[in-house]
């Protein structure tokens, strides 16, 4: 058995997580302490871009769903978000066998959820049956983060072992992520909608918040627990968080909520347009910007479709596109080049760079070769039919429209049409699941493993590039024999060369053009202290006061 007890690297989440300086409106502080000391109490606005969907924890990657579940559950262990290391949190210690198909966990005694029941081995099993396998009646989904999971099996009050069809090297990532965040057993028996809005008071976890109260889309209160003593051992606080509340309000504008932190109003932000950046840095705010770990920002090029099957087109949008351009005229130096389909800052990162150069001869080169000939209005043209393309909207991605338009201005020079389906169209979720109505899919995840490549591009996960279609059928079998062997490799170098391949094949086959490291960026002022995030920067608020 390989036996999983990291030492602890002594570094406080919170200063892993680059530490916040930043403003809010706070109710008087129920302690106060010495200088520099945190002071318990007050309440934290925080103003977000978009209401959450949902909290079941294996459909909670979309952001505002993530930052709730990330401060209202537990993990059994924790990522630190600076070396991505793992330390002990509700698991006390876990062991593995060599070929990573079975691993256990020693569940440490005294955690409680806040309604009071026992976190013991029986409900962790019973969330990641649940997680695992999913659950169609219910409509609950497994979990992406939960590659050939088969079974748990309790061995005692604080022991369990889980038990995977093939190896499984990732799960202890994923037992760390949102994804796996612990709820009571109560919990774990609700519907899809009983995770809903509207009813996030109802879903209970063993975190140092709860859900107090919400009004449907536009705001959600947090509310300390008083009890909370199972921090992890790297947290700077180790007991109750120092505030007494969060109050999240949903502030679409971002006009309006840079406005409402500058003016006192609110003391954290997230989504803080890189317009934006500039100003409310001189204003004395500070901006934080902690990168997600992932797949890039970039353009996924949907090749079932006609005109994207003949890798010269794909090759010649990937060349004609200033990836440099974007980032220069719409982003800040928070915003790096990509130099590969992963962050440089990701497990398994491969640098690629020199190959994807702008180069709009070779890529007007590429298109003549490929029969498409320049048209009377400028757009290309193959037996009549012009070079037309579509692009989504992504609405979680910072100025997405903005970055699309750009592109779309610069394909036109090559002679190529693309129009930018906005978010808020009625047909927009169906049609980005249709090559023949969106052939450029612009998206990106955070996950800080190496099966976070899986997660996007695979078909039974994210399929991005609607590699499986809707009757099952795989266009590129050798894709997805790449992607398992990321996730079902047991040996670490072994699976850092997988995930490397994969890169490699997604570049070679020109069906990614990665634009850009994504950052969750955040602004506040000096009145907010020990602010942190997440290992893919989701908000964690167990170590946040305020400054009287």
């Amino acid at each position: 058995m390989t036996r999983f007890r990291p030492a602890l690297s002594g570094a406080a989440v919170l200063a892993a997580a680059l530490l916040l300086v930043g403003c809010a409106q706070a109710a008087p502080a129920a302690e106060s302490g010495a200088e520099g000391a945190p002071v318990t109490g007050g309440t934290l606005v925080y103003l977000e871009q978009q209401a959450h969907t949902g909290l079941y924890p294996p459909t909670a990657g979309f952001y505002p769903n993530g930052g709730i579940v990330n401060n209202i559950t537990d993990r059994l262990v924790f990522q630190d978000p600076e070396t991505l290391e793992f330390e002990p949190w509700v698991a006390s210690e876990w062991e593995s066998n060599a070929d990573a198909t079975e691993i256990t966990f020693t569940i440490r005694d005294g955690v409680t959820f806040s309604d009071g029941s026992a976190l013991d081995a029986a409900v962790v099993a019973k969330n990641f049956d649940l997680f695992g396998r999913g659950d169609a009646e219910r409509a609950l989904p497994a979990s992406e983060a939960i590659n050939n999971y088969e079974r748990s099996e309790v061995l005692d009050e604080h022991t369990v072992r889980f038990f995977f069809s093939a190896p499984a090297p990732g799960f202890l990532q994923a037992a760390s992520t949102i994804n796996s965040g612990l709820l009571s057993s109560a919990t774990l028996d609700f519907g899809l909608e009983e995770f809903g809005p509207g009813n996030a008071a109802k879903v209970i976890g063993s975190g140092p918040f709860t859900v107090d109260s919400e009004q449907i889309g536009t705001s959600l209160e947090l509310r300390a627990r008083e009890d909370y003593a199972w921090a992890p051992a790297s947290w700077e606080n180790q007991g109750r968080p120092y505030l007494d509340a969060v109050q999240i309000t949903v502030t679409p504008e971002d006009s309006v909520r840079v406005g409402a932190l500058t003016s006192g109003q609110a003391g954290l932000i997230r989504q803080l347009g890189a317009q934006d950046e500039a100003r409310v840095q001189e204003a004395g705010f500070t901006v934080l910007a902690p990168q997600t770990n992932g797949v890039n920002n970039g353009l996924n090029l949907r090749f079932r479709n006609k005109i994207l099957s003949d890798i010269r087109v794909r090759q010649a949008l990937a060349a004609g596109i200033d990836r440099q351009e974007v980032v220069d005229t719409i982003f800040t130096e928070h915003y790096p080049l990509a130099t590969s389909v992963l962050s440089s800052g990701a497990l398994g990162y491969r640098d690629a760079g020199d190959a994807l150069g702008f180069d709009p001869k070779r890529a007007a080169r590429l298109l003549d070769e490929a029969g498409w000939a320049p048209g009377a209005d400028g757009i290309r043209a193959k037996d009549g039919t012009p070079l037309r393309l579509v692009v989504n909207e992504a609405l979680p991605q910072p100025r997405s429209f903005e970055a699309m338009t750009l592109v779309s201005q610069q394909l036109r020079k090559i002679g190529v049409d693309l129009s930018i389906l906005r978010a808020d169209s009625g047909t927009a979720a169906e049609a980005q699941l249709d090559p023949d109505q969106v052939q450029l899919y612009h998206s990106m995840v955070g996950r800080a493993d190496l099966d976070v490549i899986k997660s996007q591009y695979a078909g039974e996960n994210r399929n991005v590039l609607l590699n499986r279609d809707r009757d099952g059928v795989i266009a590129d079998p050798e894709l997805e024999t790449l992607l398992d062997r990321v996730a079902g490799t047991a040996d670490p170098e072994a699976r850092i060369a997988a995930s490397g391949a994969v890169q490699d094949y997604l570049l070679d086959q020109a069906y990614v053009i990665p634009l850009f490291e994504e950052p969750q960026v955040y602004a506040a002022a000096p009145e907010v202290h020990g602010f942190g995030t997440e290992s893919v920067a989701r908000p964690s608020f167990a170590g946040v006061w305020l400054e009287r």
